[in-house]
């Protein structure tokens, strides 16, 4: 191996495991590797959720009067707006993030994305936000208008049906005064620096998640 082909460490102090197959770390390499992991993670994990959502901000739109992002910063700013908690305004601004590149599946891709920093009732609501739409929309052809009623009572039913109806479905205003994304960049860096909610499948995934906090 060439060490100058090595990608650099993103601080000075840090080694390199220098092993290509997983299967040839030892403990000692794992516990190196999950050390700087949750260093990095610290460092970086909010700016690259951000980079997420700020590489559409001037993306065409496909028949909408404004694109993704602008939706985005429009629904966090009238939760913000509305005094709603940090959490509530940050899962706003990152609902639809996977809307262009995992359009089938945003509510999953958002909800993957914040879950192990958010609560169960914002989690639940990514989950099914698009289906709550449905009710919105009586003339899009082959709608289930009604699909959101199977999961009447439960729980988190009324705070999902509210934000779809508030901060979702009539957050596309050309005209609307949206706040700078600056205004809720530390909103997004406290939610991710929060410890993370253990909602990992995979055994190296839990190890990995339990050695970084």
């Amino acid at each position: 191996m060439t060490p100058s082909a090595y990608t650099p460490l993103a601080r000075a102090d840090w080694r390199h495991v220098e092993k290509i197959a997983l299967e040839d770390f030892q403990p000692e390499d794992w516990r190196l590797l999950n050390h700087q992991r949750g260093q990095y993670l610290a460092d970086l994990q909010a700016d690259q959720v951000l980079r997420l959502l700020t590489a559409s901000q001037n993306d065409p739109s496909f028949g909408y009067m404004v694109n993704n992002y602008r939706h985005c910063l429009q629904s966090a700013t009238m939760v913000l707006r509305d005094g709603r908690d940090e959490e509530d305004v940050v899962v706003a601004l990152l609902h639809d993030v996977g809307f262009t590149a995992c359009p089938l599946m945003h509510g999953d891709f958002a909800a993957s994305l914040m879950g192990a920093y958010i609560s169960e009732r914002n989690h639940w609501m990514l989950q099914h936000h698009a289906t709550f739409q449905n009710i919105h929309s009586p003339h899009l052809p082959g709608v289930k208008q009604h699909e959101r009623d199977r999961w009447k009572g439960h729980a988190h039913y009324d705070w999902t049906a509210e934000f779809v109806a508030k901060y979702d479905q009539a957050a596309a205003d050309p005209d609307y005064p949206c706040e700078p994304i600056a205004t809720f960049v530390p909103m997004v860096r406290r939610i991710f620096a929060r410890k993370p909610i253990d909602r990992r499948t995979t055994t190296l995934e839990i190890h990995a998640m339990k050695e970084i906090k």
